[in-house]
């Protein structure tokens, strides 16, 4: 109790913040809030290729939501917030790889499932490379900093996925497809056609090739690769001008993930069957699963010594005669199935590189369009399905 009530208070006197202090202080809340929120909950994105067309188009800014499927903790604390491998509008890389931490995941309202479009860091080194050549200056950066990619997830950890002439397959039956889903058409026309009319069909740049005129007994035939909708390819035959337009094979491809003697005739047409490692299976280590899966099990699976050698296994040390998975897997398509870097190429995508769920379209630009339609209107606040 104080019992000098009856005197009189000093009134303390408050230190007014300066304008600098001010907007450091707005700066800094709102730097922390945006990383808070850019963890926690929503991220934004643009999608930079076709590979997801006629689902997402070059040009879309969308949120992916991380609370779907719980959010990482940080794999790399230091590094400078809101960035991601260098700092803006530099090469000077935004991270500090010295400390890395174990990875966790926050519970989420659902678990990856086969058709979700999905955010992701692609596994391996080459494609986090993308375009540099020079591999002895490829970086490889930790899990959480590599290269963003967003693809449907058609198959997760103990699916068997298998490609027939093009459809998929999921544990033996036919997969669903996804919506105005694109494949390569050889197309030849009679001669070279308008820019207006290929615009008319709903096609940009980037998605068609003009080959020019390869037919010596036909001078005038013009060849194109264009990628289309079943619809469009229809709308394409019917064109007057247009002699042909079948589905292109895919001939002299590169050899496909898993890059084995057991798999090397297999294509982005015809591929597999190839069962997803799932966190528990366990498989009998021989030439056949290793040259499979072991890539996957030295690469992906965190463990501290892993030695292939032999059609031989050794973990820690230990020579073990079956391995048992310690995180699910899945398989990544491009719904632009013919123009889609994708698991074909590179492989599964492990469970802690998971990012996010594909969640709405907030804004859209049409890199083609001109003044006046270079906004797509109609894609706003567009869900992803």
């Amino acid at each position: 109790m104080n019992w000098k009530f009856w005197e009189k208070k000093v009134e303390e006197t408050k230190v007014k913040k300066s304008a600098l202090r001010e907007w450091w202080d707005a700066i800094l809340f709102a730097v922390v809030a945006a990383t808070l929120i850019r963890w926690l909950i929503m991220e934004a994105y643009t999608i930079p290729t076709p590979s997801m067309e006629n689902s997402l188009l070059v040009g879309d800014f969308l949120f992916v939501s991380k609370f779907h499927y719980g959010t990482r903790t940080p794999r790399t604390p230091l590094q400078i917030p809101l960035t991601h491998q260098k700092i803006w509008f530099t090469d000077i890389p935004s991270y500090i790889p010295a400390v890395q931490l174990p990875t966790f995941r926050l519970p989420g309202i659902t678990h990856v499932k086969n058709n979700d479009v999905v955010v992701f860091n692609v596994p391996r080194i080459e494609e986090n490379n993308y375009g540099n050549y020079n591999r002895a200056s490829w970086i490889d950066y930790p899990v959480d900093l590599k290269t963003n990619y967003i693809k449907r997830c058609v198959a997760i950890g103990g699916d068997v996925l298998e490609i027939k002439n093009k459809q998929l397959f999921i544990n033996g039956k036919v997969a669903d497809n996804a919506p105005e889903m694109r494949f390569s058409y050889r197309v030849i026309a009679k001669d070279e056609i308008n820019k207006r009319n290929i615009e008319a069909l709903g096609l940009d740049g980037d998605d068609y090739t003009e080959h020019g005129r390869a037919d010596n007994a036909n001078p005038s035939h013009v060849y194109y690769s264009m990628y289309l909708t079943e619809a469009t390819q229809k709308a394409v035959k019917s064109l007057p001008y247009v002699i042909s337009s079948e589905i292109e094979e895919g001939g002299g491809e590169a050899e496909r993930f898993p890059f084995s003697k057991y798999t090397s005739t297999w294509s982005g047409s015809n591929y597999g069957p190839l069962t997803l490692p799932k966190e528990g299976m366990k498989i009998a280590i021989n030439d056949s699963t290793l040259s499979i899966y072991g890539f996957t099990i030295k690469a992906y699976e965190n463990n501290k010594d892993v030695v292939i050698e032999n059609s031989r296994l050794k973990v820690d040390g230990k020579e073990v005669t079956e391995y048992t998975f310690k995180q699910n897997y899945y398989f990544m398509m491009g719904d632009n199935r013919d123009n889609s870097l994708d698991s074909r190429y590179w492989g599964f995508v492990p469970e802690d590189h998971i990012v996010g769920k594909g969640f709405f379209i907030w804004l859209s630009l049409d890199k083609y369009g001109t003044f006046v339609d270079k906004i797509r209107w109609n894609r706003f606040f567009k869900l992803i399905r």
